[in-house]
C-alpha cells in the first residue's frame, strides 16, 4: 500500500494503520530511501529468562529427546 504525504516542518506523520501491532520503529535512511522497520523483540535474546524448576539435571544434553516425548 502507497501512500503521499506532505513533508511539514516536524517531519511526516506515518498512518496508524500501517503500524497495527508495532511497539517501535527504525528510521534509516538508505541511499534514496527512507525506511521505517519495525524492531521485534529477540525471541533468542530471552532464552533463560523464565527458567523452570524440574527434576531433570540433563536438559543441555537432552534437550531434544525432552521437548519430543512432551
Amino acid at each position: 500500500m502507497h501512500m503521499r504525504v506532505k513533508v511539514t516542518d516536524q517531519g511526516v506523520i506515518v498512518p496508524k494503520r500501517f503500524l497495527k501491532g508495532i511497539k517501535e520503529v527504525e528510521i534509516c535512511k538508505d541511499h534514496k530511501r527512507i525506511l521505517v522497520l519495525p524492531i521485534t523483540d529477540d525471541p533468542i535474546a530471552a532464552l533463560g529468562s523464565q527458567p523452570i524448576a524440574d527434576d531433570i539435571t540433563d536438559a543441555s544434553e537432552q534437550h531434544d529427546a525432552y521437548l519430543c516425548s512432551r
